[in-house]
């Protein structure tokens, strides 16, 4: 899969219309190439006041790894349960269900001027604020540092933060994130905990979006 030049909209036509998908920018590539995948697009829509998430999955695979490109400027609390609706699907069908494709998201690279991919397979989404016993860094909208309790955290610190505590019984450490915040808001945040973070720690399966 090669691109000559940023590609920062994937346009269809249907019906002779043209549709677009805004794809949330960073300065750094997780993932370079996927092979073997289908596209899955969520659009953004309005309809009078209320945005609507339309996801269009007609080409989806569920043998094939599955790339999501979704619109940048939807908020959370639309493009989520949509989410968990197509990874329920794919885990569900046991028929079809091949142990080795992943689920990705799409973003643009706009230092490498490639098309790139954060991998999401092996997480878990809820909408609903974590328990009290677990250790929650909170991601809030248009905030550049994390809430833990009262005390704000760079992103770059919270293992350090995390792993200066003497607990008696080490609690979860879990992300909250604001369901307001941007799409290409929380990939952003999610490369940043790729970056400094997750790949420090075992998976964490469970996000919470509240």
């Amino acid at each position: 899969m090669k691109y000559v030049t940023l590609i920062i909209a994937f346009l269809l036509f249907s019906c002779g219309k043209k549709e677009d998908v805004l794809l949330p920018k960073s300065n750094v590539t997780i993932v370079k190439d996927v092979q073997d995948h289908s596209p899955i697009y969520i659009f953004f829509k309005t309809e009078g006041k209320d945005t609507i998430a339309d996801v269009n999955r007609k080409n989806s695979i569920i043998s094939t790894n599955w790339i999501l490109n979704i619109d940048k400027r939807l908020p959370l609390k639309l493009v989520i349960p949509e989410v968990i609706k197509l990874q329920e699907k794919k885990r569900a069908d046991s028929a079809h269900k091949n142990e080795n494709a992943e689920n990705y998201y799409s973003y643009a690279d706009s230092i490498g001027k490639n098309l790139a991919f954060l991998p999401f397979t092996k997480v878990y989404y809820k909408m609903e604020k974590p328990n009290k016993g677990n250790f929650v860094f909170y991601f809030r909208k248009g905030k550049q540092q994390v809430l833990m309790g009262n005390k704000e955290i760079k992103i770059s610190d919270i293992l350090k933060y995390f792993y200066s505590f003497k607990f008696q019984k080490v609690p979860d450490l879990v992300f909250l994130f604001d369901k307001n915040m941007s799409y290409e808001e929380y990939i952003q945040n999610k490369i940043l905990l790729q970056k400094y973070v997750t790949h420090n720690l075992d998976k964490l399966p469970v996000e919470f979006i509240f």
